[in-house]
């Protein structure tokens, strides 16, 4: 299949931002695949990388580096992930691709936190993607209560199953102003593993692209 050029562009610049000997962070999905092939091409020699889904450990296995567990890395200097919408303040909605729980985890572990996407990812206002959430089997239908108390539409994304054992409810409809302040309420909500706004550790930089080429946000 052959890889979108922006997607291309975008990852053979994040590489280039990839220092030598470090532990570094790398995220899941289309664009992270490209980021990883990258850095093979480029030869960039890491210490090791930590892993957000299995598909990137084996990627990243395949192409010759070492993954390691985030329990055994001392410090990740640098994360790389994509994102399914970002807004101005570089907060994002992410778990398109329902590896969002240790997306978030290594972002949280990280210094730097690089995002990678297309300008179409640029929103106004998140919410236009559905929101995915984690979520514990046994509270999917609770949670989804919950959800639709804060006018939410809840979707159970049937037949997929996390790397954690966990479902995935994708929510459409919410009106997400406060992006801090959605987070902060719906990670109150038990059975809710992990909710996909990043916006109480947002992004340090994203890098877009598109038709008129590479920007930074």
């Amino acid at each position: 299949m052959a890889v979108d050029p922006y997607k291309q562009q975008v990852a053979h610049a994040a590489a280039e931002q990839v220092p030598e000997g470090i532990t570094l962070g790398v995220g899941s999905g289309s664009t992270v695949n490209a980021f990883i092939d990258a850095l093979a091409a480029r030869r960039v020699r890491i210490r090791a990388a930590v892993a957000a889904s299995e598909a990137s450990a084996q990627r990243l296995l395949a192409r010759g580096f070492e993954v390691i567990d985030l329990n055994q890395a001392d410090e990740i200097p640098l994360y790389v992930d994509g994102a399914d919408e970002i807004d101005a303040k570089r907060h994002l909605i992410k778990g398109g691709g329902a590896a969002l729980t240790r997306e978030k985890i290594i972002a949280a572990a990280s210094r730097r936190f690089l995002c990678i996407a297309d300008d179409s990812k640029l929103v106004d206002r998140l919410g236009r993607f559905p929101l995915p959430i984690e979520v514990i089997p046994m509270a999917r239908s609770f949670v989804a209560r919950q959800l639709v108390k804060r006018g939410g539409r809840p979707a159970w994304r049937e037949n997929v199953v996390t790397d954690n054992g966990n479902l995935i409810l994708d929510v459409s409809g919410l009106r997400i102003d406060d992006a801090v302040a959605w987070e902060k309420d719906l990670n109150n909500i038990p059975g809710i593993v992990t909710v996909g706004l990043f916006a109480l550790r947002p992004a340090d930089e994203v890098l877009l692209v598109g038709a008129k080429g590479l920007r930074e946000l």
